[in-house]
């Protein structure tokens, strides 16, 4: 027990952003209305918690096309998927769901307009992450992907009088601005997003961070391991100088984080629902306070942002377990 922790400050905003809320809800409302099972390429959102939940009431969540059977239907998860998994969906005649994130689709509608006018594309983010591999698999080719700033030097464009630049929407931000610096630094034609690619929540939640920071000794992200915007949150607060560590869940707050800590910064990332965060908050009170621990959030920006969901299925609320 630690009698000097005083207070446990909450990021705002933090958590389910609006392409997560109407992923989850998309899975919640076809299971309703169809019946289990309920299909989906990948995880739906990368949160252990609520793959597990939307397990449980009958979603099952495969990789390959050929697990799906015959007249089922299937969630494209929010990451978004190749123009090659569409076309076999469609092939296959499955009863399609797409959950991709407006602002990824956004970014896939850019790309195949720019690509019939002739560019080609330097895309900034993780090899492997599916929302890079979906984006990349908008076009046959022409997509180079860099990850930091040496890749930028090893880029071969086939020409570079039509070149366009885009980002994975949950990278850090001031990483992205290095790396797009570099590329227009080799490439001072290059065509810049209309609009940032990262996405409003990925920036809002950093930003939150970058205040809260200054103003704790310890810095908890609620988020699995496989979160790319989660990930980005830790290593945010580390770059500023704050112990900092990411939980999937709040049995994984270790006791020995908490000696000599006053003040606990408690984030989530984008796909981390909120039963998650108050869990956390119980176990950090239960750890470290031999009286209780005040508990308040940080001034921030308040999101209203929400996406519709596909024709087919009925609008409504989430789930109580996915509300903030």
């Amino acid at each position: 027990m630690n009698a000097e922790l005083q207070e446990i400050i909450l990021a705002e905003p933090r958590g389910f952003c609006a392409g997560v809320d109407r992923a989850i809800e998309i899975v919640d409302r076809a299971l309703e209305k169809f019946g289990a099972p309920i299909y989906v390429r990948h995880e739906i959102v990368h949160n252990t918690y609520v793959v597990n939940d939307l397990k449980n009431r009958g979603a099952i969540f495969i990789e390959e096309l050929n697990d799906v059977p015959a007249g089922a239907t299937l969630v494209f998860s929010a990451h978004g998927v190749s123009k090659a998994i569409q076309l076999e969906a469609a092939a296959r005649g499955f009863s399609v769901f797409d959950a991709t994130c407006p602002l990824v689709t956004k970014v896939h509608v850019e790309v195949a307009k720019l690509a019939r006018e002739g560019f080609e594309f330097i895309m900034i983010g993780h090899k492997g992450h599916p929302e890079v591999e979906g984006t990349m698999g908008q076009l046959d080719g022409g997509i180079h992907l860099v990850e930091d700033v040496a890749d930028v030097a090893k880029v071969a464009p086939a020409q570079t009088a039509k070149l366009a630049l885009v980002t994975q929407t949950t990278l850090s931000v001031d990483d992205a601005a290095e790396i797009s610096n570099a590329v227009l630094a080799r490439f001072p034609s290059v065509r810049l997003p209309k609009m940032q690619d990262i996405c409003y929540a990925t920036q809002n939640r950093q930003d939150a961070v970058k205040v809260l920071s200054p103003q704790v000794d310890l810095m908890i992200v609620v988020g699995s391991p496989t979160s790319s915007n989660s990930n980005r949150l830790a290593e945010l607060a580390r770059k500023l100088g704050v112990n900092s560590y990411m939980v999937d869940s709040a049995e994984e707050v270790q006791p020995a984080w908490l000696g000599g800590v006053q003040r606990v910064g408690v984030t989530a990332g984008a796909s981390a629902p909120d039963v998650l965060v108050q869990a956390v908050i119980s176990r950090i009170k239960s750890l470290g306070a031999l009286t209780v621990t005040r508990v308040r959030k940080m001034d921030g920006v308040e999101e209203t942002v929400k996406f519709p969901l596909p024709k087919g299925l009925k609008v409504g609320s989430l789930k109580v377990l996915a509300q903030n």
